[in-house]
């Protein structure tokens, strides 16, 4: 295996696996956002040619695979794995999306972090030889999570000012062992973190710790700081959970102002839109990741993004039961060089 670890959690790659394409797939809602020019494809509505919004979820999956595998001049069977997942029970949005595509599958299940995990896990497969192309993607969408962990969609029921709402969207990038990059040059595995929240409307406070965490530690192993990032980015915290984790490094003495942005925050237009704290979701990270990063670190905008998406860890069972939510954090640094 040619990864060599730096720290306790921490993995640099010797041989970092490039980005040969990236896609994203987006509702109405995020085409009217400020990326909505950075999706590959916009639904009209939220059913995507579908019957149900869980189909529809599958359809974004497969409509976001599809348009990667096309910008990489690739067929399906090119791919040696494809690792996906998506906030339904039993990942059923990325199974049922990605089954007729023939392409060994992994199913993973990191909630909000599920990017962040199918980019890691893709990069150290290939990186260690086990792999010369991967897919990795995930998706969400903003009635069947509704529906699945809170209120049905006609219920209408009213949202909370820290409550987030989920994108609609899916987005897929296909790592190789050789090409152009941008390239994923570290990875390092998040740790469940669970500091007593219990209000599933609030998953900012809840999943903030965790991102805390994850790149305090990714720091540390590396050695180094913000100012060696052009872009740090955590996924879905929104705006409480942006600022708790500022405030948590502020404590630190670490000033992270100046670089550092959430995706919840990037997603939608919060005041025009009526998002509240923000968005949330795996799409949410997915999209901003392949829409808005990716192409930027190509174009020049950034040499290396610190990406990290933010997972809360709870299902409806759980929350019925009293439970807290655990949260988890991913992250991989994207470079623009290998």
């Amino acid at each position: 295996m040619n990864s060599k670890r730096l720290g306790r959690r921490t993995v640099a790659l010797s041989a970092p696996p490039s980005v040969l394409a990236c896609a994203c797939v987006g509702g109405k809602f995020e085409g009217q956002g400020p990326l909505g020019t950075c999706f590959d494809e916009l639904g009209e509505d939220s059913f995507f040619g579908e019957s149900t919004w869980e189909k529809a979820e599958s359809a974004m999956q497969k409509r976001a695979l599809s348009r990667a595998l096309d910008k990489a001049r690739l067929k399906a069977g090119d791919l040696d794995y494809i690792l996906a997942g998506d906030l339904l029970n039993q990942c059923v949005g990325s199974a049922f999306g990605l089954r007729d595509f023939g392409i060994p599958f992994y199913g993973l299940y990191g909630a909000c972090s599920t990017m962040g995990e199918s980019l890691a896990l893709a990069s150290l497969l290939i990186d260690g030889g086990f792999a010369r192309r991967a897919a990795a993607m995930t998706s969400s969408h903003f009635c069947t999570a509704e529906r699945q962990y809170r209120m049905p969609v006609p219920y209408g029921s009213q949202r909370t000012p820290t409550a987030q709402w989920t994108a609609t969207a899916a987005g897929c990038t296909i790592l190789a062992e050789k090409g152009q990059g941008p390239y994923v040059t570290h990875v390092i595995c998040g740790r469940i973190v669970d500091k007593g929240i219990t209000d599933s409307n609030n998953m900012g406070a809840a999943m903030a710790p965790a991102a805390y965490d994850t790149l305090s530690a990714f720091f540390r192993d590396t050695q180094t700081g913000p100012k060696d990032y052009d872009l740090i980015l955590t996924g879905d915290l929104g705006e409480l959970g942006h600022d708790i984790v500022r405030d948590f490094f502020r404590r630190d003495g670490i000033d992270l102002t100046d670089r550092y942005q959430d995706c919840g925050l990037l997603l939608y237009d919060r005041e025009k839109q009526d998002m509240h704290a923000g968005a949330s979701g795996c799409g949410c990270s997915a999209a901003v990741l392949n829409g808005y990063v990716l192409p930027g670190l190509r174009a020049g905008k950034w040499r290396r993004v610190l990406f990290a998406p933010t997972g809360a860890l709870l299902s409806p069972t759980t929350s019925f039961q009293g439970e807290s939510v655990p949260g988890i954090c991913h992250a991989v640094c994207l470079s623009a060089e290998a």
